[in-house]
């Protein structure tokens, strides 16, 4: 399987950790089994978050007591050093979720980057309305493409702006939230896509999916949202936005 652009480009922020020798050799544990949804998010007072419903997990990695965290739909655990998980063929959203999740763990150590708990319970709802803020603040009053259907942001989006909302799950598509229907990711044609908004938000686990290589070719502003793209957020210099995480 292909390998991912943007792991290329994180490759030599990963190497310059690994020249660590002391760090390199850090015991690390990597678990998405104990972060259940009520682990992960809480009571958010809604229930049709993605992990709620089962299509995606939250990886954890704990490097010296600090932790990391990356969303992946192919969950499984991980025990090792750094240079064992790093070493790992970013081939799939396994093996990316793990990288990635090591990769904020260590970069929180570091002091590198902040905010890589994902919030819980009234903070989905609070993020969203400082999304809401900060976007008019920043970017006015634009025509917004949504990557990756985040349901508490969508609905707050649409009372305020005139957006679209691609997404990759399949039960998802066609859906409507607040008058706006669900297109699909998969499926879309970004240059079309590109010309019509004003401004891109996704997700930040199109890190541990691949996608964000098209998304970073697209022309128009882009916003980031999670915990997942901390990492590399900071070392791509890419713009991010999770007010309310820890």
């Amino acid at each position: 399987m292909a390998i991912p652009g943007i792991f290329r480009t994180l490759e030599p922020a990963i190497q310059k950790i690994l020249d660590d020798p002391e760090l390199a050799a850090s015991c690390i544990q990597i678990s998405c089994k104990v972060l259940t949804a009520r682990d992960a998010i809480g009571d958010p007072g809604r229930n049709d978050f993605p992990l709620q419903k089962g299509k995606e997990s939250l990886m954890y990695a704990m490097v010296k007591g600090h932790a990391g965290q990356a969303y992946t739909d192919l969950p499984g655990s991980f025990d090792g050093t750094l240079k064992e998980v790093f070493a790992l063929p970013p081939t799939d959203n396994y093996r990316r979720g793990a990288i990635i999740a090591a990769l904020n763990a260590v970069l929180r150590m570091r002091g590198a980057i902040t905010n890589t708990i994902h919030c819980k319970d009234k903070g989905p709802g609070i993020c969203s309305s400082k999304l809401v803020k900060k976007i008019a603040s920043e970017y006015g009053k634009p025509r917004i493409a949504v990557i990756g259907l985040q349901p508490a942001m969508v609905e707050q989006l649409a009372r305020n702006y005139q957006i679209r909302v691609f997404d990759l799950d399949p039960n998802n598509i066609g859906k409507e939230i607040n008058g706006v229907c669900i297109e699909s990711g998969g499926e879309c044609d970004l240059d079309e896509v590109d010309a019509w908004c004003d401004l891109i938000l996704a997700t930040g686990s199109t890190v541990v999916n691949g996608s964000i290589d098209s998304l970073l070719q697209m022309k128009k502003p882009k916003l980031f949202y999670g915990t997942t793209i901390a990492g590399p957020a900071r070392i791509m210099g890419l713009n991010r936005f999770c007010p309310v995480s820890t």
